[in-house]
């Protein structure tokens, strides 16, 4: 699990009010660009990557839109009240407003100096050179030191044209990352794999998840987590047209191929565990189709029991849960500027 520490700090509430369903909803990070993955660091900080807004170039076509280049990407700490970037100049490419931007994805920690960051992407790794020799970011895994200092440890975009364990189009969008003991697990949500990240550099296939032509689908998996069995549990946004309860929850055991959890979902984009052993689904959106309706926070008893906990978001794209059993949920995660984390009590 991503948790490493209950988090104890005092957070200072920059809003807050009683939710849905009698959740109470504070907002505890704010002014963020394109918020995404969470954890806590091993010092007790809630950290958060911001995939940020661009820049100025260069430009290329891609995802439909013109994209602009921009080390605009970062990573931001609340740690004893107070929000600041502790990394910042990390690669991002949007269209000229800023919003929806790929770059940094998720974050792991392995003890202190063993911080993580997935680099997204979200297309043909060859396209990465349109943005110029910074293009080359795009794709990979980078390792943040304490100073703030950062490195790139593995590129991922280039095992997967290498490579292409799924078969199908080339495509790499590296978008979870789960850091372990001599090893990184990365969910390529472009890839529609799972692979594994040694301490020396060296990737590897540890599974695939069915997409087009075997189902009306792809699989877009969009978070690795442990399970309280020691599984990997990775959960799946779909493609397009996003149809509502096509997105599963994929139990993977190294070794056997990956096995329906869950099912009945729609673009679910991340999952934690809870203290009582809960899962909790965080769901893009809830529209019939497409991308429409608010996102939700969906538990999951052990008996299988399917609560809401909260159905109001907008665009959130991360959750985490600490040893209390209070949530956190990046918010408006698409966004420029008003990018939030929420803490929800339930």
């Amino acid at each position: 699990m991503r948790r490493f520490r209950i988090l104890t700090m005092a957070l200072i509430a920059i809003a807050a009010g009683p939710g849905a369903f009698g959740a109470t909803i504070t907002t505890v990070m704010s002014a963020l660009d394109n918020p995404r993955g969470l954890a806590f660091g091993p010092e007790g900080g809630l950290y958060v990557v911001e995939a940020g807004r661009g820049g100025t170039g260069p430009c290329q076509m891609l995802r439909g839109a013109l994209q602009c280049y921009g080390p605009s990407g970062a990573v931001t700490r609340l740690w004893r009240g107070n929000q600041e970037r502790i990394v910042t100049g990390l690669p991002s490419n949007a269209p000229s407003t800023g919003e929806s931007a790929f770059g940094p994805a998720d974050i792991s920690f392995q003890g202190r100096g063993g911080a993580f960051v997935a680099i997204g992407f979200g297309g043909n790794p060859a396209l990465r050179s349109g943005f110029g020799l910074p293009g080359a970011l795009f794709g990979t895994l980078i390792q943040l030191s304490a100073g703030g200092t950062w490195r790139v440890v593995a590129d991922v975009s280039a095992f997967e044209t290498l490579a292409n364990p799924a078969g199908g189009i080339i495509d790499s969008n590296p978008h979870s990352v789960l850091a372990e003991p001599g090893a990184r697990i990365v969910a390529d949500a472009g890839g529609n794999d799972l692979l594994r990240i040694a301490a020396n550099g060296h990737l590897s296939t540890i599974a695939v998840f069915p997409s087009r032509p075997d189902r009306p689908t792809d699989a877009v998996p969009t978070a690795v987590i442990h399970g309280p069995d020691g599984a990997y549990y990775v959960s799946e946004l779909t493609g397009m047209p996003f149809a509502d309860g096509a997105a599963n929850i994929y139990r993977v055991a190294p070794g056997s191929p990956p096995e329906i959890f869950l099912g009945g979902f729609k673009t679910v984009i991340d999952i934690d565990f809870g203290p009582d052993g809960s899962l909790y689904v965080l769901e893009h959106a809830s529209g019939a189709t497409g991308l429409g309706g608010p996102g939700r926070v969906i538990r999951v008893a052990q008996d299988g029991t399917r609560t809401v906990m909260i159905d109001q978001l907008a665009r959130p794209t991360s959750i985490l849960v600490d040893g209390n059993g209070v949530i956190y949920v990046s918010n408006f995660g698409t966004s420029v500027g008003s990018g939030e984390v929420l803490r929800i009590e339930p």
